[in-house]
């Protein structure tokens, strides 16, 4: 997920450099809602400790 986040990421800054304005704001809007996503998610398996299997 976080990977999709970068790319849509990326896709906003290219398309924000190159002034496509209709372009850059909803893919910086999905960047930033599945950056804050997996944030959250890393942030639960943290406290729960998942993937704590050793």
């Amino acid at each position: 997920m976080l990977a999709w986040a970068m790319i849509f990421l990326l896709v906003a800054l290219i398309a924000g450099a190159l002034g496509f304005g209709g372009v850059a704001s909803p893919s910086d809007g999905t960047a930033r809602l599945m950056f804050f996503v997996f944030l959250t998610l890393f942030a639960l398996a943290l406290v729960t400790g998942a993937g704590h299997e050793l």
